[in-house]
């Protein structure tokens, strides 16, 4: 790639490029991915949601915003703290999402049923409490559906003692289509500058959640959906829509 392109518009046109092939060749897999969410939703249950590092910013849009769906749960190492007691400092450790039992212990202060869909997003897919997460929810019975970038986890090798990654776990995997290393615009002399992986993913993400409304609407079911708080009556018609999963989703009380 030419230093002429490292630049606003270098990013832009080629952002829009992967976007454009993103939204062409993932529609079936966005199809699969959204008769789960549907089949999840539509039987009760709760769209579990997690991602260490930046993965959680796909999380955010998955659960409690609004036009998404209201049965969702944002899970992340940080719920040992906030959910389990432990003290601030462990999160201070910067190997905490490659050791053992995390993933376990995340799972269990969710006290997820059955019933529930795991969304596991992670770009590389070898971290061990990524990996540990997918594992342990498909041991309990529950559909997983990955978000990764096929490019970067084809790339490195694993790291869990399974030998396995994400998208060897899933009973769905949405490819970001990110580069390996996630930078998409290579600089002179090595490197690059602008990861793609957040872009691409919002564009499934809500791909998804799109044709999860469809399929639900096709079935003569409504989807729960949030509303803005910020518009007249969002914040109490919310309110109403969350008291069906009270003590399910972290947002409503036990």
């Amino acid at each position: 790639m030419s230093v002429d392109s490292v630049n606003a518009n270098g990013f832009a046109r080629e952002g829009l490029d992967v976007l454009n092939r993103v939204t062409e060749s993932a529609r079936g897999e966005v199809r699969r991915a959204a008769e789960l969410m549907a089949h999840c939703v539509s039987t009760g249950g709760v769209i579990q949601a997690f991602g260490t590092g930046h993965s959680q910013a796909l999380v955010l849009e998955i659960a409690g915003r609004a036009g998404g769906l209201v049965p969702t749960n944002r899970l992340s190492i940080a719920d040992v703290v906030l959910y389990g007691g432990d003290d601030p400092s462990v999160l201070d450790d910067p190997l905490l999402e490659r050791k053992p039992g995390v993933a376990e212990r995340i799972y269990g202060l969710a006290s997820p049923r059955p019933e529930d869909l795991f969304v596991i997003i992670s770009n590389s897919g070898v971290n061990n409490v990524i990996v540990e997460m997918a594992l342990h929810a498909r041991a309990h019975g529950h559909r997983v559906l990955a978000i990764t970038s096929l490019a970067h986890t084809r790339a490195v090798p694993a790291s869990h003692p399974s030998g396995k990654k994400l998208a060897d776990i899933a009973d769905v995997v949405l490819d970001n289509a990110a580069p390996r290393g996630d930078a998409l615009l290579e600089l002179p002399g090595g490197g690059a500058v602008c990861a793609l992986s957040t872009l691409t993913g919002v564009m499934l993400v809500q791909m998804t959640v799109a044709e999860t409304a469809s399929l639900m609407l096709t079935a003569d079911r409504r989807p729960p959906v949030y509303v803005s708080a910020n518009v007249p009556g969002g914040f109490e018609g919310n309110l109403e829509l969350e008291e069906r999963y009270a003590g399910r989703i972290r947002r409503t009380a036990s």
